[in-house]
């Protein structure tokens, strides 16, 4: 989500920017967790710092299942008046229920079956309604609350309403907590609606835009009532409305078999402007419908809709978009499956929502534009180790700068999710990832980051509970520095070392690149780097003159570094053990210069028990010999080669 709480609209009231500046190439580069993190700087939490998680007094006795909104706006004033139908079915025994509504909002009456009812206000906005009976478990039923006011008095941006480049205008923005301040709803992150309907009447040269799609517009006493409808579950603060003097550019395309529309809603001196955010959405959609599944709402359509907030927000269905650059539009995509589909279920896992809509503008570069996939990470490395700690777990969600922070949620959010990729594979990882988005336990409805580890430790068959603990709630980030030589036989010897930048970790474990190379020439390994000063004997084949750790950065790392260890050798070394052997015997042969060892184990008669031939290419070798089929008792033990091992051994059983 790219939220902006502050909006400088004097400045776009003066220069129209837009039509001053058409577009040439549609890719301006902007830091779009940059400007989102700075936007929720002015955002005040009303609440007297308290849980964003618990910013909700709503009851949690009822299940709601559809939402009827019938508002009256008009953009030239700023006032609501408002009809809100809750339909729900009954989960514990009650005669009341509380929905949020902010204290500002005036609550005219609340209808029940036909019938006005008692109802009263609560602290922390709340708005409970008595009913006249007692309502038994599973017992379905609905209540209209009608209510008026001037929504969000204090300014924070959840609801503008004023002159917008040409004309009045009106929209809404309620991530995180907002949705209270203009509508009646439940305010948190645990119950969304199957469906809703919005219904707006406006001035008759206006037009609306809202989640879902357009049922009917008719004309009444001079005004023009829109109702749209959508059919998929949402949740409060993902409803938006727009009322602006647009017009809407349509167009469509092909998800498998089925045509679904595209839609822009701009100004129309915007028009052709804007017909590059549809571009870049078609090529999205197709791709990322590919590697997610299909698009989540397709049975309906996709709609962007400008406003003069420099970043967006991810309203689901309808993105709100405050320009076309490329990384805005697919990031703003990415969340209509991540956010929207299945959404963080506590704030303090917002990277769900962000980190991987963030990543969804990597998967554009690098299926669309892949020049900038390269320097777009190398930029989220050098944002994210610009300070050495910080998780990805949100500890304090009263800190807006934290919950919204570019460095942590967008950033390393997305860079946590490109090394879930690295150690899982293309194959597994966005199997698991689909297989997440459809979970039954979140699919349409809310996730902790532990749903996505249960899910992608199942697809995958890895534990990641070290991944998950040191990336995502641990802080901070490894360095590396390797040392290598290299013998005669072109091995390469690479001593990997690794330290991190905050004491919350003190290793990270994880799969690491090296390259050996040697003008034109080089060669690829992935190690398993268990500890810091493990060693690893790779085969270059080539005589070696550098060795890059992680070139392709699949690892968040501020340092990494490798020297080639002047004039050292690496002598053979060799080692037998246990002794006494009770089960197995086990041969370490370091560096070996021969290419053939022959081993040979004897009994005390002399005779020959066990005899094999192996080869030995030039790395390091560990032979196992079982024992288990032999009596116990004192063998010999003899190694031999070419000439450089002539090895004899008392081995006893």
């Amino acid at each position: 989500m790219k939220k902006l709480y502050f909006f400088f609209l004097f400045v776009i009231q003066i220069n129209d920017l837009l039509a001053q500046h058409p577009a040439t190439s549609g890719h301006q580069q902007v830091d779009i967790s940059l400007i989102e993190g700075q936007a929720h700087q002015r955002l005040r939490d009303v609440t007297g710092n308290a849980s964003m998680d618990t910013f909700t007094v709503a009851s949690d006795n009822i299940d709601v299942h559809h939402y009827r909104c019938e508002w009256q706006l008009d953009p030239s004033v700023r006032f609501i008046n408002g009809k809100i139908t809750v339909s729900f079915t009954v989960k514990t025994v009650s005669d009341k229920i509380i929905f949020d509504l902010a204290s500002t909002m005036g609550v005219d009456s609340i209808l029940y079956h036909g019938t006005t009812i008692p109802f009263q206000r609560v602290l922390k906005d709340g708005l409970e309604i008595g009913l006249p009976a007692l309502l038994n478990a599973g017992q379905k039923d609905s209540v209209s609350i009608f209510y008026r006011g001037v929504p969000d008095p204090s300014g924070t941006g959840v609801f503008f309403q004023g002159f917008h480049r040409y004309s009045d205008a009106m929209w809404t923005l309620s991530e995180p907590y907002g949705a209270k301040l203009w509508w009646a709803c439940k305010n948190g992150l645990s119950d969304k609606a199957d469906s809703i309907d919005i219904i707006v009447t406006h001035p008759v040269d206006y037009i609306v835009s809202t989640n879902g799609v357009k049922l009917s517009e008719q004309n009444s006493n001079g005004k023009v009532i829109t109702h749209f409808k959508h059919r998929y579950p949402i949740a409060s603060y993902l409803v938006a409305i727009l009322v602006a003097k647009y017009t809407v550019a349509k167009d469509s395309v092909l998800l498998g078999n089925h045509s679904m529309p595209v839609l822009m809603y701009s100004y129309p001196v915007h028009v052709n402007y804007f017909s590059e955010a549809t571009r870049v959405a078609k090529l999205c959609l197709p791709k990322f419908s590919d590697l997610f599944g299909i698009y989540p709402f397709y049975k309906e359509q996709y709609s962007q809709t400008y406003w003069a907030v420099q970043g967006g927000m991810e309203h689901q269905t309808n993105s709100f978009i405050g320009d076309r650059w490329s990384n805005l539009i697919s990031h703003e995509l990415g969340h209509q499956w991540f956010g929207d589909k299945v959404t963080c279920g506590s704030w303090q896992d917002i990277w769900l929502n962000e980190g991987f809509a963030t990543y969804s503008t990597n998967i554009y570069y690098e299926h669309f534009e892949p020049s900038l996939l390269q320097p777009t990470l190398q930029s989220q490395i050098n944002n994210i180790t610009s300070l050495p700690g910080g998780s990805l777990w949100v500890n304090d969600t009263t800190n807006i700068g934290r919950l919204f922070s570019g460095r942590l949620t967008y950033n390393k959010g997305s860079y946590v999710v490109h090394m879930l990729r690295g150690v899982l594979g293309d194959s597994v990882f966005f199997k698991g990832v689909r297989r997440y988005l459809d979970d039954v336990a979140v699919t349409y409805s809310f996730a902790r980051t532990s749903d996505l580890r249960k899910v992608l430790e199942a697809e995958s068959g890895k534990n990641l509970e070290s991944f998950f603990q040191k990336w995502v709630y641990g802080e901070g980030y490894p360095n590396y520095h390797a040392e290598w030589t290299q013998n005669n036989n072109n091995w390469i010897k690479v001593k990997l070392n690794q330290t991190t930048s905050h004491s919350s970790v003190s290793f990270y474990e994880m799969p690491v690149t090296l390259v050996a190379k040697a003008g034109s020439k080089e060669q690829s390994f992935v190690v398993e780097h268990r500890y810091s000063g493990q060693e690893f004997w790779l085969n270059a084949g080539f005589a070696v003159d550098t060795v890059l750790i992680d070139p392709k950065l699949w690892i968040l790392s501020k340092v990494k570094t490798s020297a080639k260890v002047a004039g050292s050798t690496i002598p053979d070394e060799l080692k037998i053990y246990p002794n006494p052997a009770p089960r197995e015997l086990k041969i370490s042969l370091k560096n070996p210069s021969d290419r053939k060892l022959n081993i040979q184990l004897l009994n005390m008669l002399g005779q020959t028990v066990y005899q094999k031939d192996l080869q030995t290419p030039g790395s390091d070798e560990l032979f196992n010999i079982s024992l288990t089929h032999l009596p116990r008792g004192v063998y010999w033990l003899k190694l031999s080669s070419y000439g450089s091992i002539q090895v004899i051994k008392k081995i006893v059983h």
